[in-house]
């Protein structure tokens, strides 16, 4: 006869129940004196420490608690528990790390317990320190930053965010070993100015700060490459605090096309596109594509001569903010070397801009043909099929107007990028997107590599979908037609681009020339 064992004493092939562990929190949450004293500190933006509890409210209130948890084994468990999980890759133009699933629903014994004690002692605690009425919600998950990984400059603020939180479950940790938790001081305007303080991870620690119009902060770029900042962080949810009307950036002046012939493209371009036919053959690829890259597109002397002077010392360099829009640098015109203003000058001149309308068929000068000029450039044509035939139907063109042409306009900076660099999207570019012709000009690129970033990404406006990426290509000119819908941003370049040789290349820096053209 045959038996079966029973699985730890329960019904066959039933699953046995986890049990919740229970999260017994720092004993400072329990103490009356000391929830009086942070809560008056709060109130009058003061500084307020007991021992392993500081409240610092500049540049922005926030709190740490060190040994968040009493149990060392619930912490230890805790952690085994989260990096069980399932993580996801998470990257676009404000960050790169990996995420779990939301923890709200884990059965886990310990996320459970630690869960239950953050959103119901702890999100007392805290309701009565800030004294508003904290939400039951659940808003949590578990992030790994690992080398390379980076979350730029934010406020937080989305409809209901009260307090942000971050419990770090991290090796020993330096603040060399980049991941710091990086606070932003504010300007006039409520925009983020500089970091003005860095919070180094450590273990078993909690960080809380309101989320406000100016709680901007980053997590920095994880330098360490075998060591992984293991955290959990989520939201309570309660009355936002008001917020000031949002800053509106002032746009850079467009100018029209400089008066300059074509001297200038004989005397800077390869020959190659400069022949009818094979700008021909370019218009067609770019009109099916709306984008393509012209290789080799400076006469190699004139490359070489501007990549050189870009390297000199007497370049004026002003960086670029505010870092929630934008980390770069651009050139000061007015210390161009005369290489550099020669090569500005064909980019706006007027032979450039006729150039582009024959590259693209758009219309950036008056000698190209417009849309109603090629609608009776067709029209002829069919007429002329029609006396072949002896057909007397004839319809005109429904799309002439009288409408006077604009004047095709561009605007262009000079631009420097190092290790750290990026743009992001902004709530308000889909607003001023406009239909826009892009031109990219990189330099002094030679060995860059597609996993430093760097790279200039397309995406449609409120979806995940990345359109193109344009990637530093030594004098290889971009470009890129893009409508209402479609925004860009420079993806962070990370500490990978380090490994670059310094040698003759200042700063491991590229240049590139970004130019918009306007019809």
């Amino acid at each position: 006869m045959n038996f079966k064992r029973q699985r730890d004493g329960g019904e066959k092939g039933k699953k046995r129940k986890k049990r919740e562990e229970r999260a017994e929190l720092s004993p400072l949450l329990e103490d009356e004196d000391v929830k009086r004293a942070v809560k008056e500190a709060w109130l009058q933006r003061a500084q307020y420490s007991h021992g392993g509890l500081e409240l610092d409210c500049h540049p922005f209130p926030h709190c740490i608690i060190r040994n968040f948890i009493q149990s060392d084994s619930f912490t230890e468990n805790l952690q085994r528990e989260l990096l069980d999980l399932n993580f996801h890759e998470k990257s676009n133009d404000l960050y790169k790390f990996n995420q779990s699933d939301d923890l709200k629903k884990r059965k886990e014994p310990h996320i459970t317990g630690l869960r239950a004690a953050l959103f119901g002692l702890f999100r007392s605690w805290l309701g009565e320190v800030l004294g508003v009425e904290l939400e039951p919600t659940v808003d949590i998950s578990c992030a790994k930053y690992q080398y390379t990984d980076v979350l730029l400059c934010h406020d937080d603020e989305l409809e209901g965010r009260r307090v942000a939180f971050i419990l770090y479950l991290v090796p020993p940790w330096e603040s060399s070993d980049g991941g710091t938790l990086d606070l932003f001081s504010t300007d006039d305007h409520f925009q983020p100015h500089s970091v003005v303080k860095s919070l180094v991870p450590s273990w078993n620690t909690l960080v809380l700060f309101e989320v406000s119009p100016v709680s901007f902060h980053q997590v920095a770029e994880v330098l360490s490459e075998d060591k992984c900042r293991l955290s959990l962080s989520g939201w309570f949810h309660g009355p936002s605090l008001e917020r000031p009307p949002r800053h509106t950036e002032t746009p850079f002046p467009r100018s029209p096309h400089l008066p300059r012939d074509e001297t200038l493209l004989l005397e800077w371009l390869n020959p190659l596109y400069l022949d009818v036919d094979y700008q021909s053959q370019v218009q067609q690829e770019f009109e099916d594509s709306s984008e393509i890259q012209l290789k080799n597109f400076l006469k190699e002397e004139k490359f070489k001569e501007v990549s050189e002077a870009l390297r000199s010392t007497d370049v004026q360099w002003t960086k670029q903010g505010p870092p929630n829009r934008r980390c770069f640098e651009v050139a000061s015109l007015e210390s161009f070397p005369q290489c550099v203003s020669a090569c500005w000058e064909l980019l706006c001149s007027e032979a450039f801009f006729l150039l582009l309308s024959n590259f693209t068929g758009l219309r950036l000068h008056y000698l190209s043909p417009s849309d109603e000029d090629k609608e009776e450039e067709k029209d002829q044509e069919d007429e002329e099929d029609r006396e072949a035939t002896g057909s007397s139907v004839y319809t005109p063109s429904t799309n002439k107007n009288n409408k006077e042409p604009s004047t095709p306009v561009c605007v262009g900076q000079l631009r420097r990028w190092a290790h750290g660099d990026y743009t992001l999207l902004h709530d308000g570019d889909a607003s001023r997107a406009e239909y826009a012709l892009d031109l990219l000009l990189p330099l002094s690129c030679p060995d860059w590599q597609t996993e430093f970033g760097g790279f200039t990404s397309y995406v449609a406006n409120e979806e995940d979908e990345e359109l193109l990426m344009v990637y530093p290509e030594e004098n290889s000119l971009a470009l890129v037609y893009r409508d209402k819908e479609t925004l860009k941003f420079v993806k962070h370049i990370n500490h990978r681009s380090s490994t670059l040789p310094i040698g003759d290349y200042c700063r491991r820096a590229v240049y590139d020339f970004s130019f918009v053209y306007y019809e």
